[in-house]
């Protein structure tokens, strides 16, 4: 039965390899060609998913006093696979990025730079934010005013004789 496992693990480690390998592509290619590589590693991902399962189901089967050791290699492989994951989301993230990038016009601006043009950006939103408050203050008390008068000219109609 262990057989079976380690033949798993094997096939495990060359699946795992590939995924690593395309992975690391991703955020190179463009168009028809990024989209196949993603599928591809989309579905070599779930083939990893399938071999997991059938890891876990050969662990059930071996005696409990021999389990141990299978179970702490499946914790490992797991954890392997959610970095795989994370990888993968990760390298389509940074893709975007470049796209996003390139649309927008940046030519790579250093971070300090970039940091810059952040802060002259907040500063101004807080400014025009002022002003806006300052603006509905005087709205607020024009309104005000125009409630109080309109109540002032009905308490003089009600009072007068007409």
């Amino acid at each position: 039965m262990s057989s079976d496992f380690e033949g798993y693990e094997q096939d495990f480690a060359v699946l795992t390899a590939e995924i690593t390998g395309r992975i690391g592509k991703v955020p190179k290619l463009l168009g028809d060609e990024k989209k196949q590589l993603i599928a591809n590693v989309e579905k070599q991902l779930e083939e990893a998913r399938e071999l997991l399962e059938q890891m876990e189901l050969e662990v059930r089967e071996i005696p409990p006093q021999s389990r141990g050791m299978y179970s702490s290699r499946m914790r490992s492989y797991k954890q392997e696979m959610g970095k795989l994951e994370a990888d993968f989301k990760r390298s389509r993230i940074a893709y975007s990025d470049e796209v996003r990038n390139e649309l927008l016009g940046d030519d790579g601006n250093s971070s300090e730079n970039q940091l810059i043009k952040l802060r002259e950006e907040r500063a101004h939103l807080l400014d025009n934010t002022e002003r806006l408050e300052r603006s509905s203050r005087r709205l607020e008390a024009g309104y005000q005013i125009a409630v109080e008068t309109a109540h002032f000219i009905k308490t003089l109609h009600k009072s007068s004789i007409f």
